[in-house]
């Protein structure tokens, strides 16, 4: 089944295009972009139950923007009726094109061409199988309940298993004088994590789930849930590990992590213009094994940030930002493009209407090889399986990266051993690390459990991924 149209949206659509014809009548270019999100989230553990609407992604508003011949601005509200068109037309004419003319000493305006409205009508919506209003907040909360207590019941070593998921909905309009364009998608997300003690010492390993999709997700964690506290059982016995260089083989889930750390932000092309990213000048110039092909795009994979248009009205891309280890181009918002004189790539996204468009990642990840997880072993003599990632961050202006794994499974003689080190700092040169790898597997997965912040803020979804993937890599 198909996302349906928001009514709410689609009761404000002749309004919003009597506004749009307005605003095209005293400037040179006007767009409308109107959204209508609602999210919930639902959590069982021992402690109890929670049902709660999301009010970072449950939003109903428009964004108006507006271009003088030499710069653009905008303006947000969440408020519009027939009586109320004419007070926002006269905020826009004394607030916000005049803002120019109060800028500091030594700041000087920058001037920009006018942006490509390359006629369009468009209207998609994703796809799911099972619809979270339908299924009911009941029916949600009995399934989480028979996962937690599944996992609670595993073993007694299992001090609790929280099990939770949220979902979107997401409605958006974007109108300009030659594009009508609407959206409708719907993404789940979910997570199992699973608490073991045994007498002072406490471990956890968590698992996410996502979907672009609905409730369906739920079978997915009820099958997922024995191996989440079987493994939560086996960090019990961990230790620290030696400090080094080692052979490592990474999962899907931690190659996406590196995917999204090592060249996720350092490509965000508005980190170009500001001269914040030293990608900027490694463009042409290998910067990765040749086994290495990296894309972004809300149309390269089905996944939570898939969409068909940005919040600037330009269609969903798929573009290949490394292609066998040579860095091709970063990724942008229309604004960056302009400045940089490149075409904008798609990736103009909103924490919400309230909120500017910044460059921001979608689908991120690596194509896979050749090679399977068996042989990667088995080339080691010895090193670590990586698995169950936690949190990065990068350094895009020096390309450093450091990220926090969970797990790390010794390799010794081509075998794994059952010897189990945690928690992993993963650091390094992100060049010295990509060019690195040997091996990729066949197999390529993505997850998007997770949000991205830009600036710790500016939260967005996000998902990465790619195969498993052998390399190098600095381990403490």
């Amino acid at each position: 089944m198909k996302v349906s149209s928001s009514t709410f949206l689609s009761q404000k659509k002749i309004l919003l295009k009597q506004l749009l014809e307005r605003l095209c009548k005293e400037y040179d270019y006007a767009s409308v972009l109107a959204s209508d999100t609602f999210s919930k989230t639902y959590r069982v553990s021992k402690r109890g139950t929670v049902i709660a609407e999301d009010s970072l992604l449950s939003t109903r508003g428009y964004v108006i923007k507006v271009y003088d011949g030499k710069g653009y601005a905008e303006y947000s509200f969440n408020c519009l009726e027939k009586d109320n068109i004419e007070d926002i037309l006269k905020k826009i004419r004394k607030h916000l094109i005049p803002l120019s003319s109060f800028l500091p000493g030594g700041v000087t305006e920058s001037e920009y061409a006018h942006i490509p409205d390359e006629p369009m009508t468009l209207l998609k919506s994703t796809e799911y199988e099972e619809d979270p209003i339908l299924t009911g907040d009941e029916k949600i909360i009995e399934k989480l309940t028979a996962i937690s207590e599944k996992g609670r019941a595993y073993d007694k070593k299992i001090a609790d298993c929280n099990a939770s998921i949220g979902y979107q909905y997401i409605h958006k309009m974007f109108l300009s004088p030659n594009r009508d364009l609407e959206q409708n998608i719907l993404w789940t997300n979910g997570s199992i994590s699973a608490l073991a003690s045994k007498g002072e010492e406490i471990k956890d390993y968590y698992k996410s789930f996502s979907c672009l999709g609905g409730t369906e997700i739920l079978d997915q964690m009820m099958d997922y849930t024995t191996l989440c506290c079987k493994n939560a059982i086996e960090l019990l016995d961990s230790a620290p590990i030696t400090p080094g260089l080692y052979d490592c083989v990474c999962t899907p889930d931690v190659t996406g992590m590196i995917v999204h750390e090592a060249f996720g932000h350092g490509v965000e092309m508005d980190m170009f213009v500001k001269n914040r990213a030293l990608a900027k000048q490694y463009i042409g110039e290998y910067v990765a094994s040749p086994l290495v092909t990296m894309h972004d795009g809300a149309c390269a994979a089905k996944q939570t940030a898939t969409f068909f248009f940005d919040d600037e009205g330009t269609l969903a891309h798929d573009t290949v930002i490394i292609e066998n280890g040579i860095l091709k181009q970063g990724i942008s918002d229309a604004q960056s493009a302009m400045h940089l004189h490149t075409k904008p790539t798609g990736n103009g996204r909103r924490e919400s209407f309230e909120r500017k468009a910044y460059t921001r990642m979608t689908n991120t990840y690596f194509e896979g090889g050749k090679d399977s997880v068996e042989d990667m072993i088995s080339s080691i003599s010895y090193g670590f399986l990586l698995d169950n990632p936690s949190s990065g961050m990068e350094d895009p202006k020096n390309w450093g990266i450091q990220c926090m794994v969970n797990v790390a499974r010794e390799i010794k003689d081509g075998k794994l051993t059952g010897r189990i080190f945690s928690p992993i700092v993963l650091t390094g040169y992100v060049p010295d690390l990509l060019k690195s790898i040997t091996m990729m597997s066949d197999t390529v997965e993505l997850g998007g459990g997770g949000f991205c912040g830009k600036g710790y803020k500016e939260w967005v979804k996000v998902s990465d991924g790619g195969p498993y993937m052998k390399a190098k890599i600095r381990l403490g």
